[in-house]
């Protein structure tokens, strides 16, 4: 029957308990670095660089929101602002809801 089978044979234990262990953690912290730099940190900065352009809004500018919307914003508060959309119209959104900061006169009047 030996034929099939093989025979087991004893083998020697892992030298360094330690040392092994340690060395098992280098993938999990390639992983994490790896993930660091490629998706957290660039999140990070897009974050910043948006907190700072609302902070830095001023009545006159012309912004998009999130939602599409353009305008001219006519006053700001704390947290909310007017933006008028067409002549006459207007409405209110908060700060965070505006996506991007248009160049002056990109919005026409149209006749």
């Amino acid at each position: 029957m030996s034929l099939f089978i093989s025979d087991a044979w004893a083998q020697g234990a892992p030298a360094a308990g330690q040392e092994a262990s340690w060395l098992s953690f280098i993938p999990l912290i390639l992983i994490f670095v790896v993930f660091y730099f490629l998706l957290m940190r660039p999140q990070i900065k897009r974050a910043k660089e948006h907190k700072k352009m609302v902070e830095a809004l001023s009545k006159n500018d012309e912004v998009v929101t999130s939602g599409g919307v353009l305008g001219r914003i006519t006053k700001i508060d704390e947290s909310f602002l007017i933006l008028e959309v067409a002549e006459g119209v207007r409405i209110k959104v908060q700060k965070t809801a505006v996506s991007s900061l248009l160049p002056k006169g990109s919005l026409k009047e149209e006749h």
